[in-house]
């Protein structure tokens, strides 16, 4: 993101002209990560600048294009990807895409640039036309930069990105709100693992967050645990493996600051118990719900790799708001 940042921020001269290049709407290419961008920027000698990509690199070479020519007017343009040349990009098959450009005036460029930077989340929404953009950005995505036009669509949409936030992770969403047709891309940073406890299975839930590339620690202590969980954001994750009573403190820290992944491991007899306690510390059973103990999905696991796997798969069904379900047996699209 330090690239697109500067990018965004104009660099040597803060005023320079700045366009963005996103996915309008796509088909094909499987499963492809949310919050695609291209940035570009005038400079003082008449050369522009560029930042990002689109699906891994596989689309830059129209983007640049249009993203030259969206530095004065907005533009859209059709796009298509070979088998070949999709693989080699590492996207799963061909597809194609509408691609979206459209200037970006300096405060919502400005303040994304500050975001990206400092790693808060951070929103653009356009209109689908790319007549007009906002930014939302901030810890609590409270602070909005530009305007789509209107106070009542402004709302709708900044009510809409705060609502995706609580997904706690990155999303592309194409609505109508307020009656017109908007493009949402959301930026959450990557969830952070905090494994409390020791093993086997800590081990392999510190690999899992490698190979999803989130970030991860260990913690043992019961007032250090307490103090993690309590400034947690939405994309924070709690894995409490110790069954240790004391530890409950960190789950009431964790249901009174109403942010985050709370889950515990343990028997079915740990389960009842802590349950118990907690109870009778005045938790409500709404609030309880909010713990996802035993953690996991039910997916068979018997190794602590397979307990990880479980784990992890529950933590991104949660955070997508999804009920797991084999996608054989869905109907939507694949990867949305």
């Amino acid at each position: 993101m330090s690239q697109l940042s500067d990018v965004l921020a104009g660099g040597d001269d803060p005023a320079a002209p700045v366009s963005v290049v996103r996915v309008l709407a796509r088909h094909g290419f499987g499963t492809v990560e949310p919050g695609q961008l291209l940035a570009a920027r005038g400079t003082l000698l008449g050369e522009v600048v560029t930042a990002g990509d689109l699906l891994r690199g596989a689309l830059d070479a129209p983007a640049v294009d249009l993203a030259r020519s969206a530095l004065s007017a907005p533009g859209t343009t059709e796009a298509h990807v070979a088998e070949d040349d999709a693989v080699a990009a590492g996207l799963a098959c061909a597809g194609g895409a509408t691609l979206l450009a459209h200037p970006l005036a300096a405060d919502p460029a400005g303040a994304l640039a500050r975001a990206f930077a400092a790693g808060v989340p951070a929103a653009l929404a356009s209109t689908a036309d790319g007549a007009a953009a906002l930014a939302v950005v901030g810890t609590d995505l409270g602070e909005v930069h530009g305007s789509l036009g209107a106070a009542e669509l402004d709302e709708a949409v900044v009510a809409h990105v705060r609502g995706l936030a609580r997904r706690g992770a990155t999303a592309t969403d194409r609505t109508e709100l307020a009656g017109a047709d908007v493009l949402v891309d959301l930026w959450v940073p990557v969830p952070s693992l905090l494994v409390v406890g020791a093993g086997a299975i800590a081990d392999a839930l510190e690999a899992q967050a490698g190979v999803l590339g989130w970030g991860s620690r260990r913690l043992a202590g019961r007032e250090e645990t307490t103090a993690a969980v309590a400034a947690f954001t939405d994309a924070d994750v709690l894995v409490l493996l110790d069954h240790d009573p004391g530890f409950d403190d960190a789950l009431l820290a964790g249901l009174r600051h109403g942010h985050g992944f709370l889950g515990a491991l343990g028997s079915r007899r740990t389960q009842a118990a802590r349950r118990e306690r907690l109870l009778a510390a005045g938790v409500t059973e709404a609030d309880l719900a909010r713990i996802h103990g035993p953690v996991g999905l039910d997916l068979g696991a018997r190794t602590p790799a397979e307990t990880a796997v479980s784990i992890v798969a529950e933590v991104i069904a949660a955070r997508s708001g999804r009920e797991p379900g084999a996608l054989s047996a869905g109907r939507g699209q694949i990867g949305a």
